[in-house]
């Protein structure tokens, strides 16, 4: 068995949050799933990139998608936007990205089109109560009464304020259980999206059963998740194909689309310095361009339409076909 409570921890915090060294091994998935994993082709997809608790940013590029308007209001009617993941961590504004894109579904779904925001591996950390990349305003956004930071605050309150958010992101916690009502790994049409990247041993372990031991696991309904989710060649974690992929990757990335049916894959996680890339003969999609104040790198996005893929880039809007 794996001890589920990082270092991070306290041992006084380990017995506050029930941590155990033992118990059951995640269960086999055999129900219906609670959410689809697959779903219909769009004939306008925008995917976007690793947003890292800066909410300009996150609007930014939802103004480059065509998906949002004044008063944050949805303006992509059928439009589907596909967020690789990393809302968390290194920025001040998580929970309000968290809301913003929780809304923005719920807009578009009246119109036809939906927001997919998955959860990527700063996400999975938090809930397994690594908390090294929060910020202080992280850990405030969770005090009963928030504080703009927690610079100078008394003691009492910094403790306060970390076991709050571990309470709300530990599995079953109130923020997990929001982030139990996405997916990891997504199709839209023969495009499939993660975070990191999907390899063959993920694919034919199944992405529903992926997605759903996932959701049962952050709903705090079984003892952990399952074994391949955080592994480093996992769904979150992986580089295989946003680093620079040699040949043995590229057919690593062949043999995965074969295996779900897709045409190619979109992925964030590695911040790429000059911009959206692809690579493997434009099979695989690079998008996290480091957009958040933390990276400092320009916002753009890419559209997957009429079986063509576009960026858009934020220097005035100027548009590369590729």
């Amino acid at each position: 068995m794996r001890w589920r409570c990082p270092t991070v921890v306290t041992f006084a915090s380990a017995a506050l949050f029930g941590c155990l060294e033992n118990g059951p091994e995640p269960q086999r998935i055999t129900e219906e799933r609670d959410l689809p994993s697959r779903f219909p082709a769009a004939h306008r997809i925008v995917a976007i990139g690793d947003l890292h608790g800066d909410l300009e940013a996150t609007r930014t590029a939802l103004h480059l998608a065509g998906a949002l308007g004044e008063g944050d209001q949805w303006i992509g009617g059928d439009l589907v936007v596909v967020q690789t993941g990393d809302q968390f961590d290194r920025g001040n504004e998580e929970l309000e990205i968290l809301d913003l894109l929780e809304s923005l579904d719920f807009q578009a779904r009246q119109e036809g089109g939906a927001v997919h925001a998955l959860n990527g591996n700063h996400e999975l950390m938090n809930v397994e109560l690594d908390l090294r990349y929060v910020t202080l305003d992280g850990f405030a956004d969770f005090l009963k009464e928030p504080i703009p930071n927690l610079e100078g605050a008394e003691p009492e309150t910094v403790v306060e304020a970390v076991l709050a958010r571990m309470k709300s992101l530990r599995p079953g916690g109130l923020v997990a259980r929001r982030l139990a009502d996405r997916n990891v790994v997504v199709m839209v049409g023969t495009t499939v999206f993660a975070h990191g990247g999907v390899l063959p041993h993920v694919a034919e372990y199944g992405i529903e059963r992926l997605n759903q031991e996932t959701r049962i696991w952050l709903r705090g309904e079984t003892s952990g998740p399952p074994d391949i989710l955080l592994a480093t060649d996992g769904p979150v974690w992986s580089r295989h194909f946003g680093d620079d992929p040699n040949e043995k990757d590229c057919l690593l990335l062949y043999k995965t689309l074969a295996l779900l049916g897709a045409e190619r894959m979109v992925v964030g996680h590695t911040v790429q310095d000059n911009g959206i890339t692809s690579a493997c003969d434009e099979r695989v999609w690079r998008i996290d361009v480091g957009l958040s104040a933390h990276y400092g790198g320009t916002p753009a996005v890419l559209e997957l339409s009429d079986g063509r893929a576009r960026v858009i880039e934020n220097t005035e809007v100027t548009e590369k076909v590729r």
